[in-house]
């Protein structure tokens, strides 16, 4: 878990996994009452987040005792054994291939003359805050190259923005802090102080010392790096996504509309479809247009295909109409069709914030088989909880609620559920708040939409009500009832 310091000297101990050398641990101490209350009021946070949380390699005192300054190393002397001065240290070159929690420093980057010269990991005998020793004083420098799967991380990491995916917000490196790990240099934190940036601008004399009022544990970040040569950079996320796929949609809905435009597209872009989508119905509809007219529009089609088609048709009212045009073109035919069809109607009417991705059985069915029908059924949205039932002329008879399929046996025909009372249904020109009314009166989470011959034409679900009704307030979200 992110580990925000406020105040570095008076931090409790906590047990690390490794790699530090473990005679050089401090014992790992209790969690003080107040901290544990104060972590269990986060609201992003779960019990086995808090156990990850005490893992992190910054809570070892051995290892922040340790920590060196990146911004202020920068610009330094490197020496040789003999405390000959060779260069001055330009850059800092990590490993970044996403198989290490903390990346381990390969190389230096040192200006020697007119010459930007590579100087490889196994020659530092240590960096400190203001020099770097090296082992020997006889080198062999050869010219610096870029490598796959590394970054200098003053060029193209300090200063840039990461996200923290324990936190849940978008963050920006004010500076970076190294340390010793298991006999190595590793990257192991990030600050984000405004008190580092000013250490920076400040005279040159402070710069050396580490100022970690905001100091965030590298192992919760999710960093934009290089991960080809000469490749700008990009998203690169843990080998399984182990961060970002503990968000929920609307955590990354937040950190989507947090970053700029080069680098929400590349955290699109590590997402599935469907796990990108997820997000986007979360986002604010400002937002998300702005991010669709950023996307290639193949790529906006293809998020729009996967989106809940009331969703999709929100988003697409944002944009103007060569725009939908040009990202429709790109969608397949039935797709693009039913969404100009839901376009025609006005925001504020039901049918133009029905879902038309809902499920409808014939009284004929069983209850095995419509449940069959319902465990592949990927275009229902994951709020669904009816069906609505229909005769032999397609007229709907019952919105049968999903807890009738758990409850009775698989031989029973769906005929015999039917109740005696009127489905809840409203006509595809009812009001917003007509439909708000209806679906209070009948103490439903959802509503059947039907046409002039009582034909199911969509679903309306309660959330998609409160966010019409109320569409300054941002999109609001009920639980999932199925997973």
């Amino acid at each position: 878990m992110a580990r925000l310091f406020n105040r570095w000297p008076t931090l409790p101990t906590r047990a690390h996994p490794g790699p530090p050398d473990e005679g050089a641990a401090a014992s790992p101490g209790p969690v003080p009452t107040s901290t544990q209350s104060r972590l269990g009021s986060h609201p992003h946070l779960s019990r086995p987040r808090r156990r990850q949380r005490s893992q992190r390699l910054l809570a070892n005192r051995a290892v922040r005792d340790a920590i060196v300054s990146l911004a202020g190393v920068i610009g330094r002397p490197v020496r040789n054994q003999g405390g000959a001065e060779i260069g001055r240290l330009v850059d800092v070159v990590c490993r970044w291939t996403g198989d290490e929690t903390y990346p381990p420093v390969t190389g230096l980057v040192v200006r020697v003359g007119r010459r930007l010269a590579f100087v490889d990991a196994s020659a530092i005998a240590t960096i400190e805050h203001t020099q770097v020793l090296l082992k020997t004083a006889r080198l062999d420098l050869n010219d610096f190259e870029p490598r796959p799967g590394e970054v200098t991380l003053n060029d193209q990491v300090l200063d840039h923005q990461l996200v923290d995916v324990d936190g849940v917000q978008v963050i920006r490196a004010a500076d970076l802090y190294l340390a010793p790990v298991s006999g190595r240099f590793s990257l192991v934190g990030v600050d984000i102080s405004a008190q580092s940036l000013i250490r920076r601008l400040g005279p040159a004399r402070w710069r050396p010392t580490p100022t970690p009022e905001r100091v965030i544990d590298w192992g919760a970040i999710q960093p934009f790096g290089e991960t080809e040569q000469g490749a700008a950079p990009e998203v690169r996320l843990r080998t399984t996504n182990e961060g970002l796929e503990r968000l929920r949609p609307g955590e990354l809905a937040d950190l989507l509309e947090d970053l700029m435009r080069p680098e929400r597209q590349k955290l699109l872009d590590s997402l599935t479809a469907e796990e990108a989508a997820d997000a986007l119905e979360e986002m604010d509809p400002e937002e998300l247009a702005s991010l669709l007219r950023e996307a290639e529009p193949t790529r906006a089609a293809e998020l729009l295909d996967a989106m809940e088609p009331d969703e999709a048709v929100d988003a697409l009212r944002d944009l103007t109409s060569d725009e939908r045009a040009e990202v429709m073109a790109g969608m397949p035919a039935d797709k693009a069709a039913d969404l100009v069809k839901l376009l025609g109607y006005p925001e504020d009417e039901a049918g133009g914030f029905m879902t038309t991705a809902f499920l409808v059985a014939a009284t004929s069915e069983t209850v095995a088989s419509l449940s069959a029908r319902l465990a592949v059924h990927e275009d229902c949205p994951e709020e669904l909880d009816a069906v609505a039932l229909v005769d032999r002329e397609g007229r709907l008879v019952w919105d049968l609620p999903l807890l009738q399929l758990l409850i009775n046996p698989g031989d029973t025909v769906l005929a015999d559920l039917v109740g005696e009372a009127e489905p809840v249904t409203v006509d595809s020109r009812s009001h917003v708040r007509a439909v708000a009314e209806r679906l209070i009166d009948a103490r439903r989470m959802s509503v059947v939409v039907v046409d002039e011959d009582e034909r199911p034409v969509g679903r309306i679900l309660a959330d998609d009500v409160i966010d019409a009704l109320l569409p300054e307030r941002g999109r609001i979200h009920f639980p999932r009832l199925l997973q």
